[in-house]
């Protein structure tokens, strides 16, 4: 009898150990972000032009050779008259690009084109005046903390505004590493042209002030496609639109659910 009781009580710690085994577990973060890039390169690309697989390619080497520097593509739509509807295209990417002509004040919105940090801008193909700007760009004065947890996607900021900014966007953006499309009509038509980093969904998750502060959003955002990266974006803005980038995070979860 003795022996069955202990037997009874083993079992019952055992249990209540995986129990609390599993408890922490649930609260612990699944993934956390791989790096914390230094500066940021948008390149505005479109499959109907004939100027943008040099600059593809080029964001391509980019993200295989530089940790430090997150580039992102964003395809727009306006080239789709010319005969082929870009298959990643958004209009909120081109409203993007035109958004920063405005502030800039050159009204200067072309494919392709890359944006650094959200400032300069240069042709997206020419390859050493792309790695000057890269030189150039301002250090980011925040830092991301990016995890996923059972239930959300947590990011925390902490740093400070650069002199004379009052508040900052919190972007989050679900990123596709890969994909490959056949163009059929328009001025690459026959080509098949691969794309990484492709910004599948761009949206803002709240505003940043200063200090030390913690967004989240329902990890559910990222099961809607299936994309394999996520990123957040720290970004200057006010009423002349987006401005200068000064914090980001990346992190690919894949295998991490």
């Amino acid at each position: 009898m003795a022996g069955l009781q202990s037997r009874k009580a083993g079992n019952a710690l055992r249990t209540s150990a995986f129990v609390i085994a599993g408890i922490f577990a649930a609260m612990l973060p699944l993934n956390e972000a791989e790096a914390q890039p230094q500066k940021v390169v948008e390149l505005f690309t479109s499959q109907g032009c004939s100027s943008c697989p040099p600059a593809d390619e080029l964001a391509e080497r980019l993200v295989k050779e530089d940790e430090d520097v997150l580039t992102i593509l964003m395809p727009v739509d306006y080239w789709d008259y010319l005969g082929w509807k870009d298959t990643l295209a958004s209009p909120v990417y081109s409203q993007r690009q035109r958004a920063y002509a405005a502030r800039r004040g050159d009204r200067s919105v072309y494919t392709p084109q890359m944006v650094v940090n959200g400032e300069e801008h240069v042709v997206g193909s020419r390859e050493p005046q792309v790695r000057s700007a890269l030189e150039r760009s301002e250090p980011f004065t925040t830092e991301v903390d990016l995890k996923i947890t059972d239930m959300a996607v947590q990011a925390k900021v902490e740093g400070t505004l650069p002199e004379g900014a009052k508040m900052a966007t919190v972007y989050f953006l679900r990123i596709d590493d890969e994909a490959t499309v056949d163009i059929g009509r328009g001025e690459n038509a026959g080509r098949k042209i691969k794309y990484v980093n492709v910004v599948r969904n761009l949206q803002p998750i709240g505003m940043w002030s200063g200090g030390s502060e913690t967004f989240r959003m329902p990890k559910s955002q990222l099961n809607l496609k299936g994309d394999a990266r996520c990123a957040i974006l720290i970004q200057l803005e006010d009423q002349d639109g987006p401005g200068r980038i000064i914090g980001a995070a990346v992190m690919d979860w894949r295998g991490g659910f």
